[in-house]
C-alpha cells in the first residue's frame, strides 16, 4: 500500500511491477509500465525503499522477472487482489478511523490522494504530471481546479471578523 501511494500508480502498473523493475541502493527508483506501454521512473521514499530491500532479503523472495508482488502462488496479482488487500487494510484502519467505514478507497483513490498531497505541498504540476505519467499538464489540471475548490469551500465556512472600518 505505501508503495501504491509513494508511486502514484494505476493498480495495474503496480501489479506488474517485477523485481528487476526496483533499484533500491543508491538512485532508488521503481520502473513503472503504464498505460501505452509508456515506461515511467519514480523515485520511493527511503522508507519504501528499505522495506523493499527487506523483502527482496528473505528466503524464498521472487528475484529477476518474477513479481515483486506476488501471490501465494508466486503468480502476478490481479488488479482485483490488490483491491482486496486494500479493502482489507481500510477494513484494519477503521478500528481506529471509523469514518473511513462511509468511504469508499479504491486503488485509485490513493492515486489521487498521491496526486492531491503532491499539490498540497507545492510540487509543480508539470511535475506532477510527470510522477502521474500523464500526457500532458492538461490532464493533470483537474486537480489544481479541485484544490481551489477545496479552498474557496474552506473560505465559505469561515466568518469574515466583524469590525467597525477605521483609518490607518
Amino acid at each position: 500500500m505505501h508503495l501504491l501511494y509513494n508511486s502514484g500508480a494505476h493498480v495495474f502498473e503496480l501489479v506488474a511491477i517485477r523485481v528487476d523493475d526496483v533499484i533500491t541502493g543508491d538512485g532508488a527508483c521503481v520502473h513503472l509500465l503504464g498505460k501505452g506501454r509508456k515506461r515511467r521512473t519514480v523515485p520511493p521514499w527511503k522508507n519504501i525503499a528499505k522495506r523493499v530491500r527487506a523483502w527482496l532479503a528473505l528466503d524464498g523472495a521472487p528475484a529477476g522477472k518474477e513479481p515483486l508482488l506476488p501471490t501465494r502462488k508466486g503468480a502476478f496479482m490481479t488488479r482485483a487482489n490488490a483491491a482486496q488487500r486494500l479493502a482489507i487494510a481500510v477494513n484494519h484502519a477503521t478500528d481506529s478511523r471509523p469514518e473511513l467505514a462511509k468511504l469508499t478507497v479504491s486503488p485509485h483513490t490513493i492515486r489521487h490522494t498521491t496526486a492531491m498531497h503532491l499539490l498540497q505541498s507545492g510540487v509543480d504540476i508539470s511535475v506532477i504530471t510527470l510522477w502521474l505519467g500523464h500526457e500532458s499538464p492538461a490532464t493533470t489540471h483537474h486537480y489544481v481546479e479541485a484544490y481551489l475548490a477545496m479552498k474557496e469551500r474552506a473560505l465559505a465556512r469561515l466568518e469574515a471578523p466583524e469590525h467597525p472600518p477605521c483609518r490607518y
